[in-house]
């Protein structure tokens, strides 16, 4: 195996699901299943043993369930991308996923290339969410936040952030082009995408994430989408 090669395990109750992932996987040049596991109790084990760059995890598993595992997971020192499978395209599966860790959701029927794709997104660091799942996960937290009661019964406490607009961006510290890249994120683009949009490198790209997110006291990216819209600065 290659030092460069992008280590994968898997992680499904049915073997045949796990047979055919990795024979798609492994079809693609410099992608290696190091490991499977039957349920999620054994994938943290493998994540722990194995140490790999992605982890695809099923969402029904006997015991510990996936998204239970990508909790624990994205809890490791040093965990790998998580990328849901599953059969179900339902918003709780999303946001579930999302809130839980995950980096990516794809439905198990995709096809191969899109499977190929999704892995080699979320190795790199991105996030795998297309512009309508991002309006998906965008319109369930905001629907969300309007709907928690007041902080206190005696405080007229809102769901609206204290400071909005500019005023926000300039509390938070971000410089001219990592407000740029708030709001691409926003837009849900990748970080290829806004590498492409700036005229700048994926590795510049891949900083100036980083940097919003330790800003602005984020987890994700997802979670930089949805301030940015709590906080009126999506563009």
């Amino acid at each position: 195996m290659a030092a460069d090669d992008l280590t994968i395990v898997l992680a499904d109750d049915q073997e045949l699901v796990r047979a055919g992932f990795r024979v798609i996987l492994e079809s693609e040049p410099g992608f290696r299943v190091v490991g499977e596991a039957a349920d999620g109790a054994r994938a943290v084990e493998a994540v722990q043993e194995l140490g790999p760059d992605v982890v695809c995890l099923d969402v029904q598993m006997p015991g510990v369930d996936g998204l239970e595992a990508a909790r624990r997971i994205a809890a490791l020192p040093h965990p790998p991308a998580v990328l849901i499978l599953t059969t179900f395209d339902s918003d709780d599966a999303l946001f579930q996923a999302l809130e839980a860790g995950a980096s990516g959701f794809l439905l198990k029927n995709a096809s191969p290339e899109r499977l190929i794709d999704a892995v080699r997104t979320v190795a790199a660091g991105d996030a795998l969410l297309a512009p309508d799942v991002t309006r998906r996960v965008i319109s369930r937290a905001t629907a969300a936040i309007a709907a928690e009661p007041s902080a206190t019964t005696t405080t007229a406490t809102t769901a609206t952030p204290a400071t909005t607009g500019e005023d926000a961006l300039a509390a938070a510290g971000l410089t001219e082009r990592e407000t740029e890249v708030l709001r691409l994120l926003a837009r849900g683009l990748s970080n290829a995408e806004i590498a492409a949009e700036l005229y700048v490198g994926d590795a510049t790209v891949k900083t100036h994430v980083s940097n919003v997110l330790q800003k602005l006291a984020l987890r994700d990216r997802i979670q930089a989408v949805v301030w940015a819209f709590e906080h009126g600065v999506a563009g």
